[in-house]
C-alpha cells in the first residue's frame, strides 16, 4: 500500500477509523497503519483510530477529537465549564459524558475523559462551530449539572466554593430556568441537594 495514495484519500477526513479505510479498501493490511505510526506519519489516537501528524498544531483540533473517537459523547464537566469562563483554570484535561462505559484515552493530543451517563441523560448539548468543524459542547446548566452529578463530592458550600465558579457569569448569564428543568429531569435527589447548596451560594 502506498502511503502517498492513502494520505490523498483520508487527509481532508482529519479524523478515521480503521473501519473507514476498509470501507475503502475492503483487503487493506492493518499493519501498514502500525507501521506508519512507527515512523510518525500517523498519529494514533486510541485503538483503531488516527490522524495526521500535520494536525497537532491545528487549533481546537484536540477538542474536536473528543467527539469523534467515543460516540455518542459531548464535552462538559470542567472543560466545558473553563470553555465558557465560569471556572478559571486551565483544564488538562478534555472531559466529556457519554452512553458508553467510562473510558480515558491518552494520545499526542492530550488526555481524554469519558464519563458514563444514563441514555436517557445524553441531552442538554448543542454543536458549537470552529471554522469548518462543529463540536458538541454541554450547555452551561448541563456541564454543571453534569458535574454536581458525577463528582458527589460537591455537597458542601465550602466544595462547592472550591469551584470557583464566576459570580459575574452565575447571577447574570447562567440560564437559572433552564438548570431548574433539567435537574428535573436527572430524577436524582442527591442532585437537587447540591444543586440547592450551589444556588444557595451564589444567591441564585
Amino acid at each position: 500500500m502506498n502511503f502517498l495514495e492513502f494520505r490523498k484519500e483520508f487527509f481532508e477526513a482529519e479524523c478515521f477509523s480503521v473501519h473507514q479505510v476498509r470501507a475503502w479498501d475492503s483487503g487493506f493490511q492493518a499493519n501498514n497503519l502500525t507501521r506508519w505510526t512507527k515512523q510518525r506519519l500517523l498519529v494514533k489516537l486510541r485503538q483503531g483510530f488516527y490522524t495526521f501528524p500535520e494536525y497537532l498544531n491545528s487549533r481546537d483540533f484536540a477538542l474536536y477529537i473528543s467527539n469523534r473517537i467515543y460516540k455518542p459523547s459531548y464535552i462538559s464537566f470542567h472543560t466545558a465549564l473553563a470553555f465558557y469562563g465560569i471556572i478559571p483554570e486551565a483544564v488538562v484535561q478534555i472531559t466529556a459524558a457519554a452512553a458508553l462505559k467510562t473510558a480515558e484515552f491518552i494520545n499526542d493530543f492530550g488526555t481524554y475523559t469519558y464519563h458514563k451517563m444514563r441514555e436517557d441523560l445524553i441531552f442538554g448539548y448543542e454543536l458549537m462551530r470552529f471554522g469548518e468543524r462543529t463540536i458538541q459542547f454541554a450547555m452551561p446548566e448541563k456541564a454543571l449539572l453534569d458535574l454536581l452529578y458525577i463528582y458527589s463530592f460537591y455537597n458542601t458550600p465550602a466544595e462547592i466554593e472550591e469551584l470557583r465558579l464566576d459570580e459575574d457569569y452565575m447571577q447574570e448569564e447562567l440560564d437559572r430556568d433552564r438548570l431548574v428543568e433539567f435537574a428535573a429531569r436527572f430524577g436524582s435527589k442527591a442532585l437537587d441537594k447540591r444543586v440547592k447548596i450551589m444556588m444557595d451560594t451564589y444567591g441564585l
